[in-house]
């Protein structure tokens, strides 16, 4: 299997869903392996559509969650068109990765169930289905709910039919000034073939009647309405007659075409969008040659082949033929829509309005105690190991002040760390170039293929390596997806290593926003580890022995499997077994299988799972013991948090001195951190981290990631043995929303501390 895996990743543009069905069938070896550590008890279950629910659908029931939230009246009403947004986004994506390769697998031919039950044709049948009433409840929302909505609170998008004279007047200048100079109609005929669409851009196909001067009759035109234009348009107060009065572009050029096809009349026009596969398909042969293939690639991403189009709903049946003839797409993969084909563009439009009343409420992040003006980081790690951040509720200065110390202080003499995303004019960054311009030896691993910021990752390797820095592209073949860093001192007592670990990336934008786990420590046997990790990334050599972290792809999945067969064997034995995990995503059929098993045990398990999971939880004689709940709100929850109770009498043990050696916490709880997700792609094509947190850190995790979201009943909503979701509620119960009650826990400790 291995060598196997070696032999498709060094293949020219492989699908992805051919690597993913290898993990798969690895994955499900690796389980079987794995039924030596427990006894499994008699199958009750087997068909696989009633052990595992479809993972695609999954991901578009957590995208019906977020459309749910921009439904929802308690939420802002400014921020519930960003939770609109949001939902189209994230669709976009889906049809981008997900149904593009599921087409991929029916079109190749492919009759294999997947671990669900259900073959490619079943799933992309059940996945079109599904995704064409989502896309219906989000034009429904925004025309009914929304648009009305905020239209009472003087924020009003003006339709055509009710602009004023004076208002076309504005319209007929801005479209003559600013927007008919960089637009370009194309007439479709003999010397204008159909041009090269590119991947999610507004187009407008428009049926002409009349010959042009040089006796053409075209009959169709296209428009191309370039990025760089504003999808919607703020009017002057003055002339729309409310506080935030906007217009859409389509209907500003929809108002002024008959200007550019002079002599011509346009019969119908009608706004499209067309959305391509967007996975990248590299020839991963040597590091020289994955950075080109990655750019060549990025050439050609924007033009992959069409998975949907989207099309005003006006629009006549012999035009929609026409475009799905040239897409070679079929009447279920065209989305007709009753609005802008291009809800994701609009996600900005609250920042443009200032309203804080229709805004979630400003919190400033809890800045901790020990971060002082002429505080040292290096002493207060030393002292105060492990320091624990939870962001965004805590500020991600302990973080960047590690790196820019790091740069500044004449004792440091090395920094390595890696790059997954950063953001554009990241402060670490420029910290990192700051230290390799100081004299420090400064290593940076940088995931090129990281989905859609490959192009910011080539530029951020070309800036890095102009002021002297070794920057390596990890193992071809496998994503490094680990977020770490270490710095290393020299002190009176010889070299010191400090070493910070997130659940989440670099990026500080993205640290206001998602909340992830920092942890900074000077533990040496950790520091040694993460060391042999970025020699392993950046030289050659075997498997590491690691004393406390768990490594993908060698042995985190082994790991988890251990950890859940122990928790059966308690269990079995007449002991609490206890489990509690929390991730984004949990797909992979080894662990769900495992769950399984110890749920019959009599193993407590509770699952916190953001998007994808494709356990069925509560079935009878399955998984009677497990329960799995989805917490959305203002945050994207994005740390990946595991408990195991181990036989221990669930009160943390404050011993620092726990060398952990072969991860053998004896009758003392375990939580591990960690970067990655309960997937295939995490356990056998990434290189990920998980490392342990004990004593007083791991009772403040353990407390603030799981305890307090499992009592969650306002932004909760529970999984279902079907796959559905139902939203918690109060009740009669005291209202708890975690996220609320995570900024007032820390608010007032900021507060507090003045």
């Amino acid at each position: 299997m291995h060598d196997f895996l070696q032999t498709i990743t060094s293949i020219e543009r492989v699908p992805s869903f051919v690597i993913e069905h290898t993990l798969f069938l690895r994955s499900t070896r690796i389980n079987f392996m794995a039924n030596s550590l427990i006894k499994s008890p008699p199958e009750t279950h087997p068909n696989p559509r009633d052990r595992m629910i479809n993972r695609e659908l999954g991901l578009l029931r957590f995208n019906e969650r977020v459309l749910a939230l921009a439904a929802d009246e308690s939420v802002p009403l400014l921020e519930r068109w960003r939770y609109l947004c949001i939902s189209a986004s994230n669709l976009d994506e889906f049809f981008e990765v997900r149904v593009a390769g599921t087409r991929q697998k029916v079109m190749a031919g492919v009759e294999s169930a997947g671990m669900d039950g259900l073959s490619p044709s079943q799933e992309l049948t059940l996945i079109t289905q599904r995704a064409q009433e989502l896309t219906a409840r989000q034009y429904e929302l925004l025309n009914t709910v929304l648009l009305p909505s905020l239209a009472k609170q003087s924020i009003q998008f003006i339709r055509r039919t009710d602009w004023t004279a004076e208002l076309q007047a504005w319209v007929t200048d801005l479209f003559i000034t600013d927007i008919s100079p960089v637009l370009s109609p194309l007439a479709l005929d003999l010397s204008h073939p159909f041009p090269r669409l590119m991947n999610k851009g507004l187009t407008f196909i428009i049926e002409l009647e009349g010959s042009d001067a040089f006796g053409r009759d075209p009959g169709y035109a296209l428009l191309r309405v370039p990025r760089s234009l504003p999808r919607v348009i703020r009017v002057p107060k003055d002339i729309s007659g409310v506080e935030n009065g906007f217009v859409f572009l389509s209907s500003v050029v929809h108002a002024n075409v008959e200007s550019l096809f002079s002599g011509m009349t346009p019969k119908g026009m009608f706004q499209f969008k067309v959305t391509r596969n967007s996975e990248l398909y590299v020839h991963e042969e040597d590091v020289a040659n994955l950075k080109r293939a990655v750019e060549h690639e990025l050439l050609q991403r924007s033009f992959g082949q069409a998975v949907r189009l989207e099309i005003d709903q006006q629009c006549t049946p012999t035009i929609v033929k026409f475009l799905q003839k040239h897409f070679c797409l079929e009447d279920n993969e065209v989305h007709r829509v009753c609005g802008p084909v291009n809800l994701n563009r609009m996600i900005a439009i609250p920042d443009q309005i200032d309203r804080p009343d229709l805004k979630f409420e400003a919190f400033r992040p809890a800045i901790a105690s020990y971060l002082t003006d002429d505080n040292n980081i290096f002493e207060t790690i030393a002292q105060h190991s492990p320091l624990v951040s939870h962001h965004p509720y805590e500020s991600y200065i302990p973080v960047t002040e590690l790196v820019r110390q790091a740069a500044q202080d004449p004792a440091v003499l090395a920094i390595k760390q890696t790059l997954y995303r950063t953001g554009r004019d990241s402060i670490i960054v420029e910290h990192l170039m700051e230290a390799s311009r100081r004299g420090k030896d400064v290593t940076v691993v940088i995931e090129l293929l990281a989905r859609f910021d490959e192009e910011a990752n080539l530029s951020l390797a070309n800036q890095l390596q102009e002021t002297g820095i070794q920057v390596v592209y990890g193992v071809v073949g496998f994503k490094t997806h680990a977020k770490m860093l270490l710095v290393v001192r020299r002190e009176k007592s010889g070299l010191r290593r400090y070493v910070h670990v997130g659940t989440g990336n670099y990026h500080t934008t993205t640290a206001r926003t998602y909340t992830d786990i920092s942890l900074l420590t000077d533990d040496p046997i950790i520091a040694e580890d993460i060391n042999r990790v970025f020699q392993q990334l950046t030289g050659v050599g075997q498997e590491l022995k690691l004393t406390k972290l768990a490594q993908a792809p060698f042995r985190l999945h082994k790991f988890i499997l251990k950890r859940i067969a122990a928790e059966t064997r308690i269990a079995e034995a007449g002991g609490k077994g206890q489990i509690i995990a929390r991730m984004n995503s949990l797909v992979d059929p080894g662990v769900v299988n495992a769950l399984y098993r110890a749920s019959q045990s009599g193993v407590q398990i509770d699952l916190i799972v953001r998007g994808i999971c494709v356990l069925r939880p509560q079935v009878p004689g399955l998984s009677d013991n497990i329960r799995v709940v989805s917490v959305l709100g203002r945050f994207l929850e994005h740390s990946r948090v595991f408990y195991f109770r181990n036989g221990s009498d669930g009160k943390a043990n404050d011993n620092k001195n726990n060398d952990g050696k072969n991860n053998n916490y004896k009758n003392e709880e375990v939580l591990y951190i960690s970067s990655a997700d309960w997937m295939p792609r995490n356990f056998f094509k990434r290189v990920e981290i998980a490392i342990p947190v004990t004593g007083k850190a791991l009772k403040r995790i353990k407390h603030e990631c799981l305890d307090l979201y499992l009592r969650d009943n306002s932004s909760s909503w529970e999984m279902l043995p079907n796959g559905e979701y139902t939203r918690r509620t109060p009740n009669d119960a005291k209202a708890v929303n975690v996220q609320k009650k995570l900024i007032r826990l820390h608010q007032s400790d900021f507060d507090a501390e003045g």
